[in-house]
């Protein structure tokens, strides 16, 4: 259906002449004329930067800046500055009071035809209201093929009661979702896009794209069936000799269908191809043949009170009789006093005489002859109150009508002339079959482009049409079981009555106004269907949802869906080889039932959100009359067929997971975000009411990473590594601090937080990023340690690299904040995870083929050692690892009782791990621990007397740096490839050698002996615990030197901060000689149990 759109020139203040002509002048404006000034500005300006997303998301009309001045004189001065992005109220009221049916998305859907090259097409007034442009095309969309070809069949064989049940379901399910679409279609501007556009907009860009394709299969489904019901109407009543094939009458019936069905198809998208504009100019036609044909039910039903029609069915025995063979109902007839037999004789028996062997029911029962519509006053009603189901191919009986059965069960002899049944009928069958005949609600708001107030008709002409065709069903349903014989309503395609369609036996004057009516009726909504399905698809495709769609996007040069009309074929042909209205039927109540559904959905969720945005002009809805449609459609789906009710299912979920995956990222506003929002804020709520169980205790990790200069992260390994450690569960929160302003560093703040979530994708990490700017790092780390997170959803445990640099940097600015997140996660009770070497970690693509995970169990501080290995393990980079778990057994501890208990425990705990327990005996300080104690402390007495300038400082370092060099000739190469600006503070037995010497050339020559006054003047608790430190790194380099992966208990930092600047020092004897470590500290709760 072509869409038209008004514009309305307004005359501007200075009297533009131009203005003026195209206000008097009643020819269509084009778009492009309209808004080529701002074109050429904004073009001038350069593009606009989140041009794409804003054409969706802004809720205003023309939402490109115009570069006009909106403020005159300086009255508004106090406001200039922000004229670009906010435009004076004066000037926006006008651009909306102006306004009639520029629909959103208009401007933007001819500038992307203009950029494909397409010309910009004219837009003229539309001039429909509710009864042109809604009531009438749902109408004609509603009633149809249905009625004409399966209504009474359904009332003979459902009978009055459950036919009345059926229409009544359908009709309510319609209603309750045009209540609905109302609401959404008077929510606003309603673009043309029908069904698909609002539930796009309410639900979202998956579910609308599930649910606008589903509509699209139905209405191709549709076309399918009308074609089939146009060639039944042609072969069956019509032309009933033009039959390609002509053995076995059901095999035949069904390829002349395939055949007949297909030519149909060819002619009719070929005439769709030519121009809408052909099928729109016979519309009308269409919709006259309709009401016509319903005008003459009306008057057949009137006139059996004056006259029942002269159409008689026959019965043999209670058995009917196909009388299109035959005119006189009767075994014998007299003529001229002869008795004769009839052609109903030769039809049973083997030759004309009287002694011939004739079929046994024949001999036995007596033909009888019954009014086919005895009329409103005959009480056939009572005998049509219930319904008669029956198997396949069974005779149609009049069960009231007195028979003798033949003696044998002889098997059915299709080529009797009886009337039997094609199918086997039961209730739910009929459910399937009937609901194509309520569709047809959507033919309003697919026409809102159209209307001259669509907020206000589709409303009014949808719910008015359903009103209307609910209630010609219904009383169809009672006229017809109140005036027609059950016989005759249960043969479905009136072989008992001369081969007329047993609605157009009732009509008045003559049965060729039904046949006709019907014929003209159902090429019609064949040609409707195959105009609007292909725009439907052609509109999904624009939206960009489905990425394989979108060659379907594209059409003629007028805009044309060349490509989606040859698709739309293709899929109608499947339904055409079908052969089978009552097979096809139930396929396309599937899709639209889904669509249905899905509109009531979507009111429902708008509703219960409230969100600021739902105000619909339409007030008579609920949210219970949209969840009452949304069950009845679901119910009506397994009514009608359970299996093709979960191939729908099927067919939506797949789609609706491929968009999720492949689709495009779209910002529509809609209700599921809504609905998402709400639900994470209830569960935060809830889960910061209740406190968290040890069972259900995973990381919830906080990644501190670290950007360089180009705002990249310095060590992706550690996404890597946090993919591997979360396997996408949780939550995983990965920050970084700059150092400046916010009002100076805003920008830089979003490109790295665009950075982190590049890196994350490329790692496929499930998180949030995010970015703070600072004055100094140290704050920075300290609020995303207090503050990251929401509710129960916040971190407890962070994950960070050692900073490998402290040793080489000029100031202690590192060293120190490494040192205050230690604490800070200690006095916030969060587990904290130090990795060092991380660039060694393997990434996501390696597979570790063999090793060891080793765990260093010195201290219990919760359990996290044993749980990190066993999350390492699920993923498949660390799953060929073993584990190992190590504890260290002090003298007066049992080794072997120790080694027992502990294997106990990880029994306990489902754990397979190997256990070893290292016996640690307590010995004499060495003199290497007391000599790098000295050393350390020196150095760090050192630092504290250089509060200096940094050129002093630097001089001071150069010093040393000489005195160092001058000692021994074989460091001379090291010491001249080191920057002369740095201090070397990580020792090694060599560099603690050159120190002693130069100490020594300081001192004299001095006895080694003669050193221990110097070693008694050293800290204690440095030497015990440089002493703890060598030991342990010993004892792990030679169990654990070859390990995958090394987890050891971080010792915290001193409570008296004095000592702060040998921590680090410590740490990094512990760690010498490994290649990964992962240094680990509970946040002081259990995080492990052994209870299920």
């Amino acid at each position: 259906m072509p869409i038209n759109f008004t514009v309305v020139p307004v005359e501007d203040a200075g009297g533009d002449s131009n203005s003026v002509a195209a206000a008097g002048s009643s020819k269509p404006v084009n778009l492009g004329n309209m808004f080529a000034k701002e074109d050429d500005e904004d073009n001038l300006q350069g593009p606009h930067p989140g041009e794409d997303r804003q054409k969706e998301s802004t809720p205003f009309l023309s939402p490109d800046d115009d570069g006009e001045q909106y403020y005159d004189g300086k009255n508004m001065a106090l406001f200039e500055e922000e004229m670009d992005s906010n435009p004076m109220v004066s000037s926006l009221l006008s651009k909306l009071a102006n306004y009639t049916n520029l629909t959103q998305g208009v401007r933007e859907h001819e500038e992307a035809e203009n950029e494909d090259g397409v010309r910009r097409v004219a837009v003229t007034v539309p001039q429909m209201g509710t009864f042109i442009g809604v009531y009438l095309p749902c109408m004609q969309n509603i009633l149809g093929v249905i009625l004409f070809l399966r209504l009474t069949w359904i009332v003979g064989t459902a009978g009055i009661l459950g036919s009345f049940a059926i229409v009544s379901m359908c009709c309510i399910c319609t209603l309750l979702t045009a209540i609905s679409m109302s609401a959404i279609a008077t929510n606003g501007v309603v673009p043309a896009g029908g069904s698909y556009y609002m539930i796009s907009r309410s639900l979202g860009p998956e579910f609308g794209g599930a649910v606008g394709l589903c509509f699209y299969l139905g209405t191709t489904f549709a076309g399918s069936m009308y074609i089939l019901g146009t060639i039944e109407i042609l072969l069956t009543y019509i032309v009933p000799t033009a039959t390609v094939f002509k053995e076995g009458e059901i095999a035949a019936m069904s390829n002349n269908m395939r055949v007949y069905g297909t030519c149909c198809l060819l002619i009719m998208a070929l005439v769709v191809f030519v121009g809408v504009k052909y099928v729109n100019k016979l519309a009308l036609v269409f919709l006259s043949c309709v009401v016509l044909s319903i005008m003459a039910t009306y008057a057949g039903v009137i006139k059996t009170l004056i006259k029942p029609p002269e159409f008689n069915v026959c019965l043999l025995g209670n058995r009917s009789l196909r009388n299109e063979m035959f005119e006189t109902c009767a075994k014998t007839e007299v003529i001229k006093n002869n008795t004769v037999i009839t052609e109903v004789w030769n039809l049973f028996c083997d030759s004309k005489y009287p002694n011939a062997t004739c079929d046994e029911y024949f001999t036995l029962n007596n033909l009888t002859e019954l009014r086919a519509i005895p009329g409103l006053l005959s009480g056939v009603i009572k005998d049509n109150l219930w319904g008669d189901y029956g198997p396949a191919d069974t005779y149609i009986e009049k069960k009231s009508q007195p028979s003798i059965e033949q003696t044998q069960d002889t098997t059915h002899d299709m080529n009797q002339p009886y009337v039997f049944n094609d199918i086997t009928t039961y209730f739910t069958l009929l459910v399937g079959i009937y609901f194509p005949s309520v569709t047809g609600i959507m033919a309003g708001s697919n026409r809102s482009g159209d209307l001259r107030d669509a907020q206000r008709s589709i409303p009014i002409g949808t719910i008015m049409a359903i009103l209307t065709t609910s209630f010609i069903y219904i009383s169809c349903v009672v006229l017809f079981g109140a005036c027609i014989e059950g016989v005759v309503l249960r043969d479905k395609f009136g072989y008992s009555v001369k081969k007329n369609p047993v609605i157009g036996i009732l009509a008045w004057p003559s049965p060729w106004v039904i046949v006709i009516g019907s014929f003209f009726s159902c090429c019609g909504a064949g040609l409707q269907s195959l105009t609007g399905a292909p725009r439907l698809l052609q509109a999904i495709a624009r939206d960009g949802i489905i990425p394989f769609l979108q060659v379907f996007g594209h059409g003629k040069a007028n805009g044309e869906p060349t490509w989606a009309l040859l698709l739309t074929v293709g899929i109608c042909e499947i339904g055409i080889l079908i052969a089978s209205l009552d097979a096809v039927a139930p396929i396309l109540s599937m899709f639209f039932l889904m669509c249905y559904l899905f509109v009531n959905l979507a009111c429902a969720v708008q509703t219960l959100l409230r969100t600021p945005n739902w105000r619909p002009r339409f007030k008579f809805y609920h949210w219970s009359l949209s969840f009452l449609g949304m069950s009845l459609c679901l119910s009506l789906m397994f009514i009608s067929s359970w299996y093709y009710a979960l191939v729908a299912m099927v067919i939506a979920g797949c789609i609706y997971k491929y968009i999720e995956y492949r689709g495009a990222v779209k910002e529509w506003g809609d209700g599921i975000r809504g609905l998402s929002l709400n639900a994470a804020r209830y569960a935060l709520i809830r889960l910061e009411e209740v406190p968290l169980h040890t069972k259900n205790w995973r990381p919830q990790l906080l990644v501190l990473c670290k950007l360089d200069s180009d705002l990249t992260v310095k060590h992706p390994r550690l996404m890597s590594f946090t993919t591997q450690l979360k396997a996408g569960k949780g939550l995983t929160i990965v920050c970084s601090v700059l150092e400046g302003t916010f009002m100076t560093r805003g920008n830089d703040a979003k490109t790295g937080e665009q950075k982190l979530k590049a890196a994350m994708a490329v790692e496929k990490m499930k998180g949030f990023s995010h970015v703070v700017v600072s004055s100094n790092l140290r704050d920075g780390f300290s609020l995303l340690i207090q503050s990251a997170g929401l509710g129960g959803m916040k971190h407890n445990a962070v994950l960070m690299a050692w900073p490998t640099g402290w040793t080489q940097a000029r100031d202690s600015s590192a060293r120190r904040n490494f040192i205050e997140t230690v604490r800070e996660t200690t006095a916030a009770h969060q587990a904290l995870m130090v990795a060092k070497n991380i660039d060694h970690f393997p990434s996501n693509q390696e597979r570790l083929k063999e090793g060891t995970i080793d765990v260093w169990w010195i201290v219990h501080d919760g359990g996290l050692l044993m749980l990190l290995p066993f999350l390492l393990s699920q993923h498949k980079v660390w799953r060929k690892c073993k584990m190992r778990i190590f504890t260290v057994a002090q003298m007066d501890d049992n080794s072997i009782q120790m080694k027992k208990d502990l294997q106990m425990f990880l029994y306990h705990l489902r754990l397979d791990a190997e256990v070893e327990v290292v016996e640690m005996h307590e010995s004499d300080i060495s003199a290497f621990t007391y000599e790098k104690t000295l050393v350390m402390e020196q150095r760090s007495q050192m630092l504290k007397q250089m509060q200096l300038s940094r050129t002093e400082r630097e001089r001071e370092a150069q010093l040393i740096h000489d005195r160092n060099t001058a000692s021994h000739t074989a460091m001379n190469d090291k010491a001249a490839g080191a920057p002369p600006d740095r201090v070397h503070m990580t020792w090694t037995k060599d560099k603690l050698i050159n120190e002693r010497n130069r100490q020594r050339e300081g001192m004299g020559v001095k006895d080694m002996f003669n050193m221990k006054p110097e070693w008694e003047n050293l800290n204690q608790s440095n030497v015990r615990r440089m002493h703890t430190a060598v030991k342990l790194n010993g004892v792990v380099l030679k169990k654990s030197k070859d390990s995958q992966l090394v987890l050891l208990n971080m010792p915290g930092p001193p409570k008296n901060k004095k000592g702060d600047e040998n921590y680090m020092e410590f740490l990094e004897v512990l760690m010498d000689g490994l290649d990964r470590v992962l240094l680990v500290r509970g946040g002081g709760r259990e995080v492990i149990t052994i209870y299920s």
